[in-house]
């Protein structure tokens, strides 16, 4: 869920209003959750859930035992609201405000097609609305194979405007109209067009404001990012002062506490582990993404209680370059840490630092040994890895197939669910904002508007990659979700078989979302688990051998 260890990008928020960052210092128990990974989606704290099996809704009070999956609790959202939050004047979701009803709920899928009209009219009542203030000769840049710097001139036209007709005009838009509109001119290279939208924009967002205004502010920033090109090279050193590591381990630490992404993937995981190698005396951890290790905390514990005694336990960790600044040094933190907690329990315990990035790593680097049973676990990074349409070496399915070499007992897969891989970048955009929206609504009922910590956590943490997927293309992109369908395709083609999850991990996940928010839904699907904000799904588990 974060950028890769190639990725440096990160916001550039220079027009908006951005609090002064004053966080206490960061203190944590012994099992604390420490991990960097809770660093894209959020959540917020609630005592209801519901639960979604198979194809149909149902809701689940935290205090209810009942069999049959079917579950009643008074505070749960309902999804049959026709509530639209992209409908025109109707931008801010009920969630938008903590004083709300969360009836008000993030509603159905945002199309790009479904404001064609309205970008239409929109760009028309921008043109209107130039001519009537500049007079007919403002034509002259109208092109759409102009490049930026005519499309600066034509922002620098739209400054000029009349203040008053402009601040007239603004509150009658749509910011995700607005947005979109944007997003399809800068497609379509409409330069012109596409600048004075962005001036528009400026007007509208805020990283203190609603849930949109939010997330305006880093698509306006990506938008920007992407015409500041030279030739085919994106503009990529976006002006955010880097948060030192205490800082940035503080961010995410938040993040992981007031949504459920991150503990999912430890959650679901680690029940499927459990699951599979329970006779098992040595068990072999193979982790792409590693982070401060903090799941196999969880894990230990458990394997701590195991009938007959503990089995011996090899952690083999691969770093990523965030991850490493967050904790302030290498992998040899995270064996440490690793190796007090085991010996707190008595858990025979080994780590490895494979010393390598995940698109490098080779056999040799795993030091598997014969009669080990081995888990590999995937969490929120194989999407990082390029496929065949980046290069031609497709780390993507090398990976698969170098995992697939290993004879693994059970891989644990756990991304999100959102589709900007290969899409062209309009329909990429409109994915974008779809995913985000809802993220960004999930956020809003777990922390204030104008908490500091948050902001900044989002900025440090969520920024980067919106604006990856954004403003950047080919190797530069790091940030290729793809739905479970395609990694299902993937994993396949490689020679894994799925494995159907169990009941106990969905008991686990169950019991996980009594601690947030009830707009939070689990969905059994295919084989495969699926968390949900509402009605937008947003990460999915699957497991594979």
């Amino acid at each position: 869920m974060h950028t890769s260890q190639k990725h440096k990008t990160s916001a550039s928020i220079h027009r908006y209003p951005q609090p002064v960052q004053e966080s206490e210092p960061f203190r944590v128990s012994q099992i604390q959750i420490l991990d960097n990974n809770a660093s894209s989606d959020l959540g917020s704290q609630g005592t209801a859930v519901s639960f979604q099996t198979k194809d149909q809704f149902f809701t689940l009070e935290s205090s209810t035992t009942t069999a049959g999956f079917v579950y009643d609790s008074p505070s749960a959202v309902s999804i049959t609201s026709n509530r639209n939050p992209f409908s025109p004047q109707g931008s801010n979701s009920g969630l938008s405000d903590p004083h709300h009803s969360p009836e008000n709920a993030y509603g159905s899928p945002f199309s790009g097609s479904s404001v064609a009209d309205d970008n239409y009219e929109l760009k028309q009542k921008l043109r209107e609305l130039e001519v009537s203030l500049l007079g007919p000769e403002s034509d002259i840049i109208d092109t759409c194979n102009c490049c930026f710097t005519n499309g600066a001139t034509h922002a620098a036209s739209v400054a000029n405007w009349n203040q008053n007709e402009l601040m007239e005009m603004i509150p009658k838009l749509d910011l995700k109209n607005v947005l979109v509109a944007c997003g399809r001119a800068v497609s379509e290279g409409d330069m012109s067009t596409a600048a004075g939208f962005m001036h528009i924009l400026e007007k509208m967002v805020s990283v203190s404001g609603e849930p949109i205004q939010r997330l305006g502010a880093y698509v306006l920033e990506g938008l920007r990012a992407r015409l500041e090109s030279s030739g085919s090279k994106i503009y990529k050193a976006l002006r955010c002062e880097e948060p030192t590591s205490s800082e940035l381990m503080s961010y995410m630490s938040i993040l992981y506490q007031i949504c459920p992404y991150w503990k999912f993937a430890y959650t679901s995981a680690n029940a499927v582990i459990k699951e599979a190698m329970e006779n098992e005396p040595i068990i072999h951890i193979i982790d792409f993404q590693i982070a401060q290790g903090t799941q196999w905390m969880f894990l230990m514990a458990a394997l701590a209680k195991r009938h007959g005694g503990p089995p011996l336990l090899r952690v083999t960790g691969i770093d990523d370059s965030q991850s490493k600044h967050a904790r302030g040094g290498g992998l040899h933190i995270v064996g440490e840490r690793l190796a007090k907690f085991a010996q707190e329990r008595n858990v025979p315990f080994e780590f490895h630092d494979a010393a390598t990035s995940g698109c490098e790593v080779q056999v040799e680097h795993l030091r598997v040994r014969a009669g080990e049973a081995i888990v590999v676990n995937f969490p929120y990074v194989l999407h990082h890895m390029p496929d065949e349409s980046v290069n031609i070496w497709n780390h993507r399915d090398r990976l698969l197939r170098l995992v697939k070499s290993l004879s693994p007992k059970v891989v644990t897969l756990i991304e999100q669910e959102s589709n900007t891989n290969t899409s062209p970048f309009f329909h990429r955009f409109i994915e974008t904002l779809d995913y985000y929206t809802a993220m960004f609504e999930s956020i809003d009922v777990a922390r204030p508007r104008d908490d500091n910590e948050r902001i900044s956590a989002e900025q440090q943490c969520v920024a980067r990659d919106i604006v990856n997927m954004i403003a950047c293309e080919g190797a530069e992109r790091v940030e290729r979700h793809e739905l479970l369908g395609k990694w299902r395709s993937r994993l396949t083609m490689a020679g894994f078989t799925q494995c159907p999850l169990s009941s106990s991990v969905t008991d686990d996940i169950v019991n996980l979302l009594k601690e947030f928010h009830g707009n939070y839904r689990i969905q059994e699907k295919d084989g495969a688990l699926y968390l949900h904000w509402v009605t937008r799904a947003m990460a999915t588990c699957s497991a594979w051998r």
